[in-house]
């Protein structure tokens, strides 16, 4: 558009072309506002009223941008990404876009109070904590959520206290037969209290037995059953505590055969298989045969690296998803191996730079290692020293005596052939 406007002005010369060609671009510029670009600027160039219509029309274009960019940026952060607190900052505006920048953080400050205090309450109910209430104003739908959620609350904080009750009439003072009393409640939690009451009024001639199966369970007895005559829903509690007793000493030997294998016979893969559970009993089973699973693939990961690193490998690297000890084993064996691999690599340009391309004085740079690595290190580099002070000074003699020069004798520390060596041409001068 500039580089037309710019032609345009070029073509017209007259005063009458460029008021009317510095009105096209105005119109142009407006044009594209309108239809929500704002990247076009006006040529500010000249002076008049025409330059004070640019300089505005710049000023309201770029006012208009950032107002776009913070709206959008806070919209953004809090509606989809959920961050809330954003505010739009949009400095120097004024009128209608400083009402609108206070709206949008007016919507965007009581939009944060309202979800934080909501989820405040929630988490407080998630947690167990049913003395909190949403406090926040609010209006329209959120009042309504506002509202329930109290509802909400003032309802299971009396069923707790009800379900509390019976269970200590019942549980603590022995005195079977209470009932819960919840007022206002329906579906689950009706259900609920429902099922509480059923239950406590069930409660009375198996109760010793019942307890007495428990109690074994609890103290690790899987070898006793209910016997107690019952009828009705207290002989499904008797049968599914049964098949609890039942299905729990599978898991108990499930588990026990696998920590055998994998814990004593080191045979790793194995997996629980308990027949028939559900609930927090699939749920034990599902957690030891993951528990089981990782630690297949962790200890594997583990071998096949260690593996390598005997055979000399160092390639390979552990790569498995590791927690806690076992992190930090795998930090540490790949700190190992990136070591090993940098020792080797740096030993084994020591070795190339003194032994094959005769550049002496080479010294092995092996960062962060200790223990032995570091003696290792330190030995090459001693032995690269030495080399390098023994070959030096027998070829500065050497050379001395081929030019004639019989007065110098090789006087570096030597040992084993190096020694004899150096006496040779010692004795030869």
């Amino acid at each position: 558009m500039a580089e037309t406007a710019d032609t345009a002005r070029r073509a017209t010369p007259t005063a009458g072309g460029v008021e009317e060609l510095d009105l096209r671009q105005l119109l142009a510029g407006l044009t594209a506002v309108r239809d929500g670009d704002f990247g076009t600027r006006l040529p500010d160039e000249g002076d008049g009223l025409l330059k004070e219509i640019a300089t505005v029309f710049n000023g309201m274009v770029d006012q208009l941008s950032l107002f776009t960019s913070e709206v959008t940026r806070v919209a953004r952060e809090v509606g989809t990404e959920g961050q809330l607190g954003g505010q739009a900052d949009v400095p120097g505006v004024s009128g209608t876009w400083k009402d609108l920048t206070d709206s949008v953080n007016a919507m965007a400050g009581n939009l944060t109070d309202q979800v934080r205090d909501i989820a405040q309450v929630a988490t407080a109910v998630a947690t167990g904590d049913l003395s909190q209430k949403i406090t926040v104003d609010v209006r329209g739908e959120i009042l309504e959520l506002k509202n329930t959620l109290n509802t909400m609350v003032d309802q299971l904080s009396s069923f707790a206290a009800e379900v509390t009750r019976v269970a200590r009439e019942v549980g603590t003072d022995g005195r079977l037969g209470g009932q819960a009393e919840v007022t206002g409640v329906a579906g689950t939690w009706r259900d609920l209290t429902d099922s509480v009451n059923f239950m406590a009024g069930n409660l009375t001639n198996q109760v010793r037995s019942i307890a007495q199966v428990t109690t074994a369970v609890a103290k690790g007895d899987l070898s006793q059953k209910i016997t107690v005559d019952a009828r009705g829903e207290i002989l499904e509690l008797k049968n599914t505590i049964n098949t609890m007793v039942d299905q729990l000493s599978s898991f108990a030997d499930e588990v026990t055969r696998m920590a055998r294998e994998v814990g004593t016979d080191g045979r790793l893969g194995g997996q629980a298989d308990v027949k028939g559970v559900s609930g927090t009993w699939r749920d034990l089973t599902d957690s030891v045969n993951y528990m089981a699973g990782n630690l297949t693939d962790q200890v594997r990961n583990i071998s096949q690296v260690a593996t390598a690193v005997a055979r000399g490998d160092l390639s390979q690297k552990i790569t498995v998803s590791a927690r806690g000890e076992i992190l930090e084993l795998k930090n540490t064996l790949n700190t190992m191996v990136d070591q090993l691999s940098s020792f080797a690599d740096e030993v084994t340009r020591v070795a190339r730079e003194v032994g094959t391309e005769g550049r002496l004085g080479g010294q092995a740079d092996v960062k962060g290692v200790s223990g032995t690595w570091k003696a290792l290190t330190e030995s090459v580099n001693v032995m690269a020293d030495n080399l390098t002070a023994q070959v030096r000074s027998i070829a500065e003699v050497t050379t001395a005596v081929a030019k004639g020069d019989l007065s110098q004798k090789i006087r570096v520390d030597a040992r084993g052939e190096i020694m004899e060596l150096k006496e040779t041409i010692n004795t030869m001068v």
